[in-house]
């Protein structure tokens, strides 16, 4: 992490840290953020995160998914590890697909307040039928709204190979 200021590392309670605990409840507090040392470019992240696991809010079956997670960020970035718990949190937690990726993505804006974020979760079948839902953000009056919209307009426009299901 050459180049990173020393009191940005200081302030991360999870990265190195050898006594990770696993919440099993919601919860958004565990999120950190470090700084972003290249603020004057744009610039993607994508985590992809495959074991992602919640719970159907009427029957308490658990849902699985790969969550992709994107965004071009603006002076902060999500720290890895506390991406992942935070992610792991949702693992008893009850709710539908589409609030699951609508409550990642305000967190994260919560959190990082990224120029563009999107959040795309592809869950496996239950009953013979998969939920995909989409949902992303573009900060107003600026191109990365314009490009939300488009992006938002044109996201699933060509047919896809599923291989996770």
């Amino acid at each position: 992490m050459a180049g990173r200021d020393e009191a940005t590392l200081t302030d991360l309670t999870l990265l190195g840290n050898q006594n990770t605990k696993y919440l099993y409840e919601y919860n958004p507090a565990i999120l950190e953020a470090v700084d972003n040392m290249h603020v004057e470019r744009d610039f993607f992240v994508k985590f992809n995160c495959p074991e992602f696991t919640s719970l159907c809010p009427m029957t308490g079956q658990p849902d699985f998914a790969t969550m992709y997670i994107s965004f071009v960020p603006d002076k902060k970035l999500v720290e890895s590890k506390s991406l992942k718990l935070y992610l792991f949190s949702f693992r008893n937690h009850g709710d539908f697909h589409e609030d699951c990726v609508n409550i990642i993505m305000n967190d994260l804006i919560k959190l990082i307040e990224p120029r563009y974020i999107e959040v795309w979760g592809k869950f496996t079948p239950r009953g013979g039928l998969s939920i995909d839902p989409y949902c992303n953000y573009g900060i107003p009056g600026t191109k990365y709204e314009n490009m939300a919209e488009h992006r938002l307009m044109n996201h699933d426009m060509y047919p896809e190979k599923i291989d996770n299901r």
